[in-house]
């Protein structure tokens, strides 16, 4: 298994093999149970050829979302009274963090107990974001299960963050098998406003088509289903999760630490003694 630089990392346990990108933004680029692709892979983007907002880097595999998720309004935001502005990349917004972008390195060599394959990476905060700091991310893989623990750093200076995760699971596993369907029950959704950020109101969680936010006070609990093949429990330690399901050929159930926007309407401080932290897990059953 490669150990260093940005070559891809092959972790296996059982009869399940996922890919680590370091190089693009640290993401799973694949993630195989039983011989059966669960996301959408960059190669499924070039030859779908799907539509432009969803193609290059923000339209594959799992990434991290860090050290914001989701869209920075017009990508300005305060630290106290300093001002800030974000490249805006997803216009009128700034969107997604810096770390989707940034080729990460290997913090640790891949180890195996014979029951857990793990591996760690990490990158240093730098410009566009205007604080020093460190950004960690450790997979954990068993033959049933995938722990990812995503952690945020300061060097110096206290800053608000945000973290979270953004996979790209494909609506069918096969030809002709059945649609993903998505079990959750949020505790209320925030309304989207004509700019894609939460208004501050929340309403009852209306039907899809979803590009949209809930909130989750207990922790993310959902479950994606295909039915006849296989089901996907997704646990975190976050309080909002992010629904997106308008293309045709993948859905998007984003665990994160705080709504879109958050670095401004929720922020989180990360200070020397606290820096920010959260684990998801997705449990896998094949069915029989």
């Amino acid at each position: 298994m490669p150990q260093s630089g940005t070559a891809p990392v092959r972790l296996a346990a059982g009869e399940v093999e996922l890919t680590v990108l370091p190089g693009e933004g640290c993401r799973l680029g694949s993630l195989r149970v039983g011989g059966t692709e669960l996301l959408r892979t960059a190669e499924t983007v070039t030859a779908k050829g799907v539509a432009a907002r969803e193609e290059g880097v923000f339209g594959y595999g799992s990434f991290p979302m860090v050290p914001w998720a989701g869209r920075v309004d017009h990508g300005r935001w305060n630290n106290g009274q300093v001002a800030h502005r974000l490249p805006v990349d997803m216009p009128p917004h700034a969107i997604h963090g810096t770390g989707v972008r940034t080729a990460w390195r290997a913090a640790t060599p891949v180890t195996d107990d014979g029951t857990t394959v793990s591996a760690a990476f990490y990158y240093d905060l730098a410009d566009p974001w205007p604080y020093r700091g460190r950004v960690t991310q450790l997979f954990e893989l068993t033959a049933e299960s995938l722990r990812t623990t995503l952690s945020v750093e300061t060097a110096a200076d206290s800053f608000p963050a945000q973290l979270g995760w953004h996979p790209w699971f494909r609506k069918q596993l096969t030809d002709g098998g059945a649609e993903a369907r998505l079990d959750f029950a949020p505790a209320w959704q925030e309304e989207r406003g004509a700019d894609h950020l939460p208004t501050g109101r929340r309403i009852d969680a209306v039907p899809g088509p979803r590009d949209d936010c809930f909130g989750l006070p207990d922790g993310v609990a959902a479950t994606v289903v295909w039915e006849g093949e296989l089901s996907l429990e997704i646990t975190a330690d976050c309080d909002w999760l992010v629904v997106f399901d308008e293309p045709d050929d993948a859905l998007c159930v984003e665990p994160q630490t705080g709504p879109p926007n958050g670095i401004n309407t929720a922020p989180r401080l990360v200070t020397m003694v606290d820096p920010l932290e959260a684990r998801t897990t997705w449990t896998w059953r094949v069915a029989h």
